[in-house]
């Protein structure tokens, strides 16, 4: 479970959770384009890699002295997993309460 709260710690920040939504939808990339679409410092966006590094959502690929990242599939795997085991409690609470909800005509005169 620590694996996972790490990568929901790691994704509850926005800038990286915009930095892993990048990586998705374009695939891997070098630092400095990571950088450039950002409005923060390089040194700050250098940060925000090592923590989704460290968490095992991003990794990191040396060639020269360039640094690309790409998004690490089994860490969205693993939220994948976690969210559908999940999924049955949040949908029989939801019913529970619409049926509540329905039961006490006077809830919306409150």
């Amino acid at each position: 479970m620590s694996d996972l709260t790490r990568t929901f710690a790691a994704l509850s920040d926005p800038t990286r959770l915009s930095l892993v939504e990048t990586l998705i939808r374009r695939g891997e990339l070098p630092a400095g384009d990571l950088v450039a679409e950002a409005a923060i410092s390089a040194p700050a966006i250098s940060r925000h890699l090592k923590v989704l590094r460290e968490a095992g959502l991003v990794e990191q690929r040396a060639q020269g002295t360039h640094r690309f990242y790409a998004v690490r599939p089994e860490a969205l795997r693993a939220i994948v997993d976690w969210t559908m085991d999940h999924r049955a409690f949040w949908s029989t609470s939801l019913d529970r309460l619409d049926t509540l909800l329905a039961l006490d005509p006077g809830e919306g005169e409150r």
